[in-house]
């Protein structure tokens, strides 16, 4: 039913987000899917990398991880943006299309983070409204 499942990371907060992680990796190992990781990063520093570059070799080698330990296909895709904030719905709309996703699986806002978090505040709407792919937002 699915062949490559795009999952939304904040590699600097993968805390609070097992449980989106959990369902990714369960509904990759049922369907035989491709789970491709992505995040969308300013070009200035942050809490996960110094810059895009080391965040990209970070994003490869937790995708690489998880596929070792969970015996999954995975993938890593990091996206530039100049300004996350205002950006990310459209940079992971991309990411959609770029990565030949046919299922997203997001995590709602992490409680008590609120939307300082950009990858963990609630963007399922956004993407629900703009992709005709399934969306599915674990809390």
């Amino acid at each position: 039913m699915y062949r490559k499942i795009l999952v939304p990371v904040d590699l600097s907060h993968l805390d609070k987000m097992p449980k989106a992680l959990n369902t990714a990796i369960d509904m990759a190992k049922h369907y035989g899917a491709t789970l491709c990781y992505v995040t969308v990063t300013n070009s200035t520093p942050g809490a996960a990398a110094h810059n895009p570059e080391e965040l990209a070799d970070r994003m490869h080698e937790f995708a690489e991880e998880q596929g070792n330990a969970h015996g999954i296909k995975t993938e890593a895709e990091v996206l530039s943006s100049v300004d996350t904030a205002v950006e990310l719905d459209d940079k992971l709309l991309e990411a959609i299309k770029n990565t030949g996703a046919d299922l997203v699986v997001m995590a709602s806002h992490a409680p008590g983070l609120g939307d300082k978090l950009h990858l963990l505040r609630s963007n399922g709407s956004e993407i629900v409204k703009h992709t005709d792919i399934s969306v599915f937002v674990v809390r």
